[in-house]
């Protein structure tokens, strides 16, 4: 793919004729060699591109060193996948760009040409994307026949995850990404990528003061207590198989993405049965969080006791302004479930909201519906993926580190990095 693109620009500089040569030194030497890995050349272009994207996706670090770090990875996982014979077709290819697309709620047509806008060609994001399906072909080629998960590996997953000591509480924090653009997705799904890896308290606390969306961000992310049984089974199962410190996998909800540590889990006093339903009310305010906004949510909270009293004051408004609401708790959309947790009965939130940020929600609880005191259901095959998939997750990670300590990485006489100097090979490894 890589080899098409540079004949093609080959070409491009054959007929341009004297006309290029009264281009910058710069434009010049856009396609010469910027670092070689092994047998494999990142461009001075392919370097401008990944930096373009990195930057458009808001990503954690400086973008010039984290862009070579991740064509220096791509070229060795690309390396790996040639030396195991593996390769990925044009419809594999197709079909990747357009699921990272669906993450933004958008078609693959819609969102390359969005990149394309701002400046990414539509090569540079085929070839980042073949790169991540090549690689995950290595990982379960590999690996997949070594993982062996034993029934009582499933048996100790499950018992971690179940729901039937319902007197568990925890002590979670929180971050909340922003999803709700293109860019905004795909920075969110790279950054909580890393947050999900992170294994100490400070560090995730540090991430959500610097990234979360929450207002649980001015505590760090921290959140309060509360019973295991609030939280939507999936999350609830993630939350019970971590240790302290540990971190849930990305869940995405409505225009964002949601990641939790633990910082504690015992068992209360009193049980608690695990929620099945939620009866809640929503009241929508314009103005989303500023300080109008903000002060005529306390205004209301002040007025009100239950979610009855909701009803007086949305009286002469327009009837979407107030929107009361019994469900299934896994009906409930992600977002407002993960609300719905923190809360006690007749709880107010004012975390989330909607519009592009325009309007406010002002969200109580209104009740719980509980489930009878029986066993639920548990899908061994899904806890089965589950594990695989984090063991293969860990596998991909010591292999990678394997393979870029056994790497050749030579910088051309005159590579220099943005700041004019040459790039020290430790800092991309």
């Amino acid at each position: 793919m890589l080899k098409q693109f540079f004949i093609r620009c080959a070409i491009s500089m054959a007929l341009a004729g004297s006309v290029f040569t009264a281009l910058p030194a710069m434009a010049q030497n856009l396609f010469a060699p910027a670092v070689q890995v092994n047998e494999r050349v990142i461009t001075h272009y392919e370097r401008d591109q990944r930096v373009r994207m990195i930057q458009l996706f808001r990503s954690p670090g400086v973008p010039e060193v984290e862009a070579m770090k991740a064509l220096i990875n791509e070229r060795l996982q690309l390396e790996e996948a040639q030396r195991a014979g593996i390769s990925v077709t044009t419809d594999e290819v197709a079909e990747g760009m357009g699921e990272f697309a669906s993450r933004a709620n958008l078609s693959g047509e819609e969102f390359t040409k969005a990149l394309n806008q701002a400046g990414v060609d539509t090569e540079s994001y085929r070839d980042f994307v073949a790169a991540g399906l090549a690689w995950r072909k290595v990982i379960r080629e590999r690996f997949a026949g070594r993982v062996n998960l034993s029934e009582s590996d499933i048996d100790k997953a499950v018992k971690r995850q179940s729901t039937s000591p319902v007197n568990v509480r925890v002590l979670l924090s929180e971050i909340i990404l922003p999803a709700n653009t293109p860019a905004a997705a795909a920075a969110a799904e790279r950054r909580a990528s890393e947050i999900s890896r992170i294994s100490t308290l400070p560090a995730f606390a540090s991430a959500a003061r610097n990234y979360s969306a929450s207002p649980s961000r001015g505590a760090s992310g921290r959140i309060d207590w509360m019973p295991i049984g609030n939280l939507p089974p999936a999350i609830a199962a993630q939350v019970l198989s971590l240790p302290v410190g540990g971190v849930t996998q990305p869940i995405p909800v409505p225009n964002a993405i949601a990641l939790f540590q633990v910082r504690a889990i015992e068992e209360s006093a009193t049980a608690t049965a695990a929620t099945t339903e939620v009866d809640y009310a929503a009241f929508y305010i314009a103005g989303g969080r500023s300080a109008a906004a903000l002060a005529e949510a306390a205004r209301v909270r002040a007025q009100i006791d239950t979610c009855e009293d909701l009803y007086g004051v949305a009286k002469g408004l327009p009837a979407q302004q107030l929107e009361r609401v019994t469900a299934p708790l896994s009906q409930v959309p992600g977002d407002v479930a993960l609300e719905l947790a923190k809360l006690d009965e007749n709880e107010v939130s004012t975390g989330l909201t909607r519009a592009d940020g325009q309007t406010l929600v002002f969200l109580m609880l209104c009740n719980r519906g509980h489930a009878a005191n029986e066993e639920a259901p548990v899908d061994r095959e899904a806890v089965r993926t589950r594990l695989l998939n984090e063991r293969l997750s860990s596998m991909a990670t010591a292999l990678m580190a394997e393979l870029r300590a056994n790497a050749t990485i030579v910088y051309p006489l005159k590579a220099a990095n943005y700041d004019g100097t040459r790039p020290d090979s430790t800092d991309l490894r």
